[in-house]
């Protein structure tokens, strides 16, 4: 599948902008399995796919080699990590105590308006899931997540947050795909926002660390479903 980047082309665009458009797509891709842990990154394909030069691509799998998406493989290049078990447990462990603190400075900092925000991306979140449009429930989630960090007003905590994000992107995927999952999904940020509007910061916290570990028990659950190889996570499904 071809992919052009950006409107009329890459010359109207400029290097900084069109790399970040195109590390975004890649993150994306990654994560909606349309490039499974362990597949193949060659430049060239890369270049045809989202019609961009060959030095975007190199600075594009430079950039997600440093957040960990992209692995580079002795004679073979770069292809798209693979994670254990335990790697999905310890980066769910962390994920949950940072979040959950975000989201208790969050109850604690953040004004009325940005409140207001969170709660509309909740809404997005649960209209893209009624409409089964993948792509669309991951933006609502990522724009949740950077409304929940810009209310929690720390920016050493939005720092490892939003790297963890990066590094959880493909399970993220696989977690908001499974069956019946998303009810309980928008059931825990819902609890996540009553408890911000009561102010109760703790109980905040609490349903954040919560909503994570419940999204964490999916993604393991779905990875012993196929013995502990995450790469038939995307080839089964």
């Amino acid at each position: 599948m071809t992919r052009r980047v950006g409107i009329g082309g890459q010359s109207a665009r400029t290097p900084a902008p069109l790399r970040q458009e195109v590390s975004e797509l890649l993150r994306e891709e990654i994560a909606l399995g349309e490039f499974a842990p362990g597949d193949r990154l060659t430049e060239r394909e890369l270049c045809e796919r989202y019609q961009v030069s060959r030095s975007i691509v190199r600075e594009t799998l430079r950039l997600l080699e440093a957040e960990g998406l992209i692995t580079m493989v002795a004679n073979r290049g770069p292809e798209v990590a693979r994670a254990t078990r335990e790697d999905i447990v310890a980066l769910y462990e962390v994920r949950a105590a940072l979040e959950g603190l975000a989201a208790k400075l969050f109850a604690e900092r953040a004004d009325i308006e940005v409140r207001r925000e969170l709660e509309q991306a909740v809404d997005r979140v649960e209209e893209a899931m009624r409409l089964g449009d993948k792509r669309a429930v991951l933006a609502a989630k990522d724009a949740f997540y950077s409304i929940l960090l810009r209310g929690a007003d720390n920016e050493i905590l939005s720092s490892a947050l939003r790297t963890l994000y990066v590094r959880t992107q493909m399970l993220r995927g696989i977690s908001l795909s499974s069956a019946g999952r998303g009810p309980h999904t928008i059931r825990e940020l819902r609890r996540v926002l009553a408890a911000i509007a009561a102010s109760d910061a703790e109980e905040a916290g609490k349903a954040c660390e919560e909503h994570v570990r419940a999204a964490a028990a999916v993604a393991l659950q779905q990875l012993d479903r196929v013995d502990g190889d995450v790469r038939k996570l995307f080839v089964d499904d």
